[in-house]
């Protein structure tokens, strides 16, 4: 007997590299407009005063690899290629230099999303979970330990649709780096071991239909990969 009226939902988990044990998620965190080429290209300005966030919850994960059919109510379902955070020890109202210190690793992730569904909330003020939260919308490579990849900056970071380059930056271009963004959402969150933070897309953004394979990477980490599959 567990003491639950059904089965509890499996822990979703990303594998590290060089590490049978994996990485459990606890929340999903993303930040908005990191790029000030992808703020352009959709219209709008970066905030310089501070980083801001929308969430995506941990069963929206699925690894790298993976076939997923196109998903229900939208006609406008677009690729972000991000690199993700993960946060291995608590971090409340950090400092930069305690904020760096709590991140185990990174690795390369989509953040999969219905545009149309998106602009609706824009337009009407509303919430956009159902442009952001999207089942098989959080896409994940295995992670690569902190120190394995060093100081970040120099590194490109790319996708490609079916094998034609869509985006292509560096990580340098980030408005708001890695040890800003954790030492800000600490400040409220208790963050812990577990939390991953999606850290914003470059210029490039755009759709993709069923039977298109996306790939893409970031230097010095497992790349990635997702192909869609008809809708159900």
């Amino acid at each position: 007997m567990t003491g639950y009226l059904f089965d509890a939902p499996k822990v979703n988990a990303i594998p590290v590299t060089g590490m049978s044990a994996r990485f459990p998620i606890h929340r999903i965190f993303c930040v908005g407009r990191n790029y000030a080429a992808h703020a352009a290209e959709m219209g709008n300005e970066v905030d310089r005063d501070a980083p801001w966030y929308f969430t995506k919850t941990p069963s929206a994960y699925v690894a790298s690899g993976s076939t997923v059919p196109y998903p229900p109510g939208t006609k406008d379902f677009h690729y972000e290629m991000e690199l993700a955070i993960a946060i291995g020890a608590p971090a409340f109202r950090a400092s930069r230099d305690e904020a760096a210190r709590t991140i185990f690793g990174y690795g390369c992730a989509l953040d999969m999303t219905r545009r149309d569904l998106q602009q609706v909330g824009k337009d009407h003020r509303r919430p956009w979970d159902l442009g952001k939260d999207v089942e098989n919308g959080a896409v994940f490579a295995a992670l690569s330990q902190a120190e394995d990849l060093g100081a970040l900056g120099p590194q490109r970071i790319h996708l490609e649709v079916n094998g034609e380059t869509r985006q292509d930056a560096t990580l340098a271009e980030m408005v708001w780096s890695v040890d800003e963004i954790v030492a800000h959402l600490s400040t409220y969150y208790h963050l812990r071991a577990g939390d991953v933070i999606l850290t914003g897309t470059p210029a490039g953004v755009g759709p993709v239909v069923a039977g298109d394979r996306i790939t893409g990477g970031i230097d010095g980490l497992e790349p990635i990969a997702l192909t869609l599959s008809e809708p159900e």
